[in-house]
């Protein structure tokens, strides 16, 4: 590598090889050449003469791949397309290729095509993920916890109906991801603007052998639909459609990242810390969490392909240009590399993190009377206490116990003794003290819900066991 090479650092630094293999120039180049080997075996199966020994003759080379040599010749044709059919073509020793094609036929079809591959990627990734989602969130299905609303205490939960939530968010995502896959329509085999006037012709006048030709392609691309009106480029708009669903996708793990962050900062939990990592070059008792701060930014990341994306759709002229072709080429491989090393390091912290039980216990104890208070004001309206006044007296002495806990006035949380000598409660300090054991493993149906997260997500690791067996890369 020369000292002036800039490398992509998506690729390099966070995707996987078989999503960079997606991607790759050398990758899209045997996509381009599968693709046209295909569209000349079609042509020749619906009556085109095509020599004997042609074929075979672009099969023996497709896979001899000279980036190098395709540049040389783009700079001299200025058009990356004739580039390569040109390389194609001498490698072969024939001219039969791109036969009635647009550069559209060919570079629409393949990027959607790796699109369709990165997407299909994904989902397996992301299946592997919700997997361990569930697999945390039922080990710690019953484990009593601090939740937080604005991130101040709040309410017992248990730490598997928080683990549960972040995965339920990304299962309905998962559940985005799988209808854009049921339903991404190829642009096929059109011609310049989209009428196949140019297939026809070469069938000598045969529309029908011209859609026959298309219903190959899209048995060879593998996708489910295709556009039946569309010019010459499809709709940015389905660019759009899949940048959105990886963006989408990605939130789950982001907020599940950064409230991992901020357990970490409380010492509830980890991310993991590998035999010999660093977390820091001047305090050697850091730990940071770098790998879900690495989750994050990559879905910053993602949200500005997606505001790239957005930009395109909706503004082609007539039945398309090309305008959109600089933005597509940084745009569609790196989203699809970002959100790749977003999940590949998902999947690590879900196998790495863990849980400080005795921390998690510790806060637990200090809030916990104030993580009541809903509680108790439900048992003094029972007493015949009026809700507001209830609300008022409680929070009186709520802020002045907190206020005292914080300042060093007290040191252990009194709150239900001073309640218990409200007489607007009406409550005795036995009965809140009752509130108090009961509450503690109190958490509602937090355990239902973790049951019902576990069994969605049963259902989709037993329809994809190859997700259930995938195991991630090392990470940087």
């Amino acid at each position: 590598m020369s000292q002036d090479h800039i490398s992509n650092v998506l690729a390099q630094r966070y995707a996987s090889p078989a999503m960079r293999a997606i991607w790759s120039g050398e990758g899209k180049v045997r996509l381009e050449r599968d693709y046209w080997i295909a569209v000349l075996k079609g042509q020749r199966d619906l009556g085109i003469p095509v020599p004997d020994g042609v074929i075979e003759a672009y099969e023996r080379v497709k896979d001899q791949v000279d980036l190098d040599s395709i540049m040389r010749r783009e700079r001299i044709t200025r058009h990356d397309v004739k580039a390569r059919i040109e390389e194609f073509c001498d490698l072969a020793g024939h001219e039969h290729l791109h036969k009635g094609m647009t550069s559209r036929d060919l570079t629409e079809n393949v990027e959607q095509l790796q699109v369709y591959r990165g997407l299909q990627l994904i989902e397996t990734k992301s299946i592997a993920a919700l997997i361990r989602f569930a697999r945390h969130a039922k080990q710690l299905r019953d484990m009593p916890f601090t939740a937080r609303t604005h991130n101040v205490a709040a309410q017992v939960t248990t730490l598997g109906k928080r683990i549960a939530m972040f995965g339920e968010e990304m299962l309905v995502s998962h559940q985005s991801l799988v209808n854009v896959l049921d339903t991404y329509p190829a642009r096929g085999l059109k011609g310049a603007v989209g009428t196949r006037l140019d297939q026809i012709t070469l069938f000598n006048g045969d529309a029908g052998k011209a859609r026959a030709l298309e219903q190959r392609i899209l048995v060879h691309l593998g996708l489910p639909k295709s556009f039946d009106a569309v010019g010459q480029v499809y709709p940015r708009s389905l660019d759009f459609r899949a940048v959105s669903v990886l963006t989408e996708l990605a939130s789950g793990p982001g907020n599940f990242a950064k409230t991992l962050r901020l357990m970490a900062g409380h010492e509830l939990a980890s991310e993991g810390f590998a035999k010999g990592q660093v977390g820091s070059s001047a305090m050697p008792h850091k730990m940071n969490s770098r790998s879900c701060e690495r989750i994050n930014g990559l879905h910053v990341v993602l949200k500005g392909y997606l505001a790239m994306a957005a930009g395109l759709a909706g503004d082609q002229w007539n039945e398309g240009d090309v305008s959109c072709s600089v933005v597509r080429r940084v745009m569609l491989p790196d989203a699809f590399l970002a959100m790749d090393g977003l999940l590949e390091t998902l999947l690590s912290v879900l196998d790495q993190m863990e849980i400080f039980d005795a921390v998690v216990a510790t806060e637990l104890n200090r809030y916990l009377p104030f993580l009541l208070t809903t509680t108790v004001m439900m048992e003094a309206v029972k007493k015949g206490a009026g809700r507001e006044g209830a609300h008022e007296a409680i929070k009186e002495h709520a802020v002045a116990a907190i206020r005292d806990l914080r300042t060093g006035k007290i040191v252990q949380n009194d709150l239900l003794k001073r309640l218990a000598a409200d007489q607007r409660l009406g409550l005795s300090e036995a009965e809140l003290s009752q509130v108090l054991e009961h509450g503690r493993a109190n958490s509602g149906d937090a355990g239902a819900q973790v049951d019902y997260f576990a069994e969605q997500v049963d259902a989709l690791a037993k329809a994809k066991p190859e997700a259930a067996k995938y195991t991630p890369g090392a990470i940087l």
